[in-house]
């Protein structure tokens, strides 16, 4: 695939995995002593260990490259605009605050460089729009020293099928043994976070047997709402961006530059803060002339003024609504608790945290299982460290909302959307645990979804107890009977014998058993009816609390409108019957 050819060895001493005559023999030796061993084990009836497999080192020659493929139905790519947008590593900009994905974008440079290095082989781009009737296609690399695109092609086909979105190719070298199950796993998170999109994803090797497809079906066409660029909070700024924004604000006043290129900062308090920052300020100069000595008297009384705290609508939450879909589609547990915060804020940057709890499902290990998003985006990496895997673990009590932490299977699932995701480290793989404003947003939005847990499995152990009470009333049913005719046919001897006087409606009573009105079977019926009875009146109470009202059902139909219509459908459900006229 990539243009290397298998050439035979001439000089086998040159490669890594060559072995030597002294190795060699020790090798044989080695695997003499063994077999004596297992020969000897074999003869005395004891059982064998499996021999194991010797680290065989890999030559550079014997590394594993894959073409990569990621396709999509979106609003697809300009044709211009596509080799910069690929074979340019571009800076991002600080004029002003939106909620990206939280990582490195799309990730389509970061293959093309890593292709580069490892195959250099360029990258293939499709894509077409819905108002075009042509496709892009285009194959090009990237200088990495002038940071431009080398474009190899760069042409227009016919879109005969008239498809819109963007197609990405890639030859990179990899491993799959080793990360299928990370690949695996990072797709199913995505479809948690994402039930409104569908994913396919395939591996497709030389034999047939090895293939993999899994399909990740859409649930929902509920989608969040689309993130909104917002302006710069003053408390977050730094030195360095207030010089920018001096730089390039179309404002002429200082008094107009706070209004409008902060937020938070109305007319009147940006006169009083020009009024706090000393003489040498006034409402009307000019913000061009700001020297650096008076943007660092700007900085400093930033971050020791007080500001209201920053709205969340320029947020993209997943929505609770989402994420518990998510997880039902997934992971199909028994029990699902979500909840979404409020939004708050660190650092002058609004955040929300959402969080989802679940009990049991298909495909979960037994014990703590914790899910990791930062801006819907799975976080796989560096779990250890992570804010979230930490509150899990350590600050929560599971014990006091009735969940083992050992024994049952936890989901955990945790969302954080900002404008500004604080991760630890140049991979961005974790959440740090020292932003005190984070940790206790988590540590509730857990707590919260444990409280909606408890209720559930507190009236799920009511239940199986009452069931597990009346199993046990109705065991003892016949025994009760036996026990309770005797006495009263040991009751009716003595009161024909005169021998003993009982009141009018024991006289009653004894004297239907006498004529065998009352045997051991109505006293046996009796009592079942007694046990059917009280267990009837706790589940109606179990229903009323749990805000289930059972009552009883009848059939009802509803006349067509036009009898001449006799071609109709009929959708049952356990319920009702919705007949569709057409």
């Amino acid at each position: 695939m990539i243009g290397l050819i298998d050439r035979e060895r001439v000089d086998t001493q040159l490669y890594d995995d060559y072995e030597t005559d002294k190795a060699r023999e020790k090798r044989l030796v080695k695997e003499a002593r063994a077999s004596e061993i297992q020969a000897k084990n074999l003869a005395s009836g004891k059982k064998n260990k499996e021999p194991g497999v010797s680290k065989v080192l890999k030559a550079r020659g014997e590394a594993s490259y894959y073409k990569v493929t990621c396709k999509d139905n979106g609003k697809g790519m300009p044709h211009d605009d596509i080799p910069n947008m690929f074979g340019r590593v571009l800076s991002g900009t600080k004029y002003g605050l939106k909620q990206t994905r939280g990582k490195f974008g799309l990730g389509a440079k970061m293959a093309l460089i890593w292709s580069k290095m490892s195959t250099g082989l360029p990258i293939e781009i499709s894509s077409s729009m819905k108002s075009q009737n042509y496709v892009t296609f285009c194959r090009l690399d990237i200088d990495i020293h002038r940071n431009i695109p080398h474009i190899h092609l760069h042409e227009k086909k016919a879109n005969k099928e008239k498809w819109h979105g963007a197609e990405i190719q890639v030859v990179i070298e990899g491993n799959w043994t080793t990360y299928r199950s990370k690949i695996l796993h990072y797709m199913r998170q995505m479809a948690v976070i994402t039930p409104y999109a569908q994913f396919l994803f395939r591996f497709i090797s030389e034999t047939p047997e090895k293939n993999v497809t899994v399909k990740f079906t859409r649930r929902t066409d509920v989608m969040p709402p689309i993130p909104i660029e917002t302006k710069h909070h003053p408390s977050s700024v730094d030195l360095l961006l207030i010089k920018r924004l001096v730089t390039d604000t179309s404002k002429k006043t200082l008094l107009q530059f706070l209004q409008n290129e902060f937020v938070n900062i109305n007319k009147n308090l940006a006169a009083r803060l020009i009024g706090e920052m000393g003489p040498d300020f006034s409402p009307g100069m000019a913000v061009k002339s700001v020297t650096a000595q008076q943007m660092v008297r700007i900085h400093q009384l930033f971050r020791q003024a007080k500001f209201d705290d920053p709205s969340g609508d320029c947020l993209s939450p997943a929505g609770e609504y989402n994420l518990r879909l998510g997880i039902i589609k997934e992971l199909h547990p028994d029990m699902v608790a979500t909840h979404s915060g409020s939004a708050q804020v660190f650092e002058g940057h609004p955040f929300i945290v959402e969080a989802g709890v679940s009990v049991g499902g298909r495909d979960v290990k037994q014990g703590m299982n914790i899910f990791r998003f930062a801006n819907r985006i799975p976080l796989l990496f560096e779990q250890g460290g992570d804010v979230v895997t930490r509150t899990a673990l350590k600050r929560i009590n599971w014990n006091s909302y009735k969940i083992n932490q050992t024994q049952d299977k936890i989901g955990v699932f945790v969302s954080i959307v900002s404008t500004k995701i604080p991760f630890k480290g140049t991979g961005k793989e974790y959440i740090g645990d020292d932003i005190s404003e984070i940790a206790t947003a988590v540590k509730s939005a857990i707590q919260q979804c444990c409280i909606q847990l408890k209720s559930k499995i507190v009236k799920r152990l009511q239940a199986r107890e009452q069931q597990e009470r009346k199993r046990s009333l109705s065991r003892y049913i016949p025994d009760a009977t036996g026990a309770v005719y005797e006495v009263l046919k040991q009751m009716t001897e003595e009161h024909t014998n005169k021998r003993k006087r009982y009141k009018e409606e024991d006289t009653a009573m004894l004297e239907k058993v006498s004529k065998h009105i009352i045997t051991k079977e109505t006293l046996k019926e009796k009592l079942a009816e007694h046990v059917e009875q009280v267990d009837y009146e706790m589940a109606l109470e179990y229903a009323t609390q749990s805000g289930v009202s059972e009552e009883p059902r009848e059939n009802i139909y509803l006349q067509q409108l036009n009898p001449s219509h006799s071609n109709f459908i009929d959708l049952h459900s356990p319920t009702f019957v919705f007949r569709l006229i057409l």
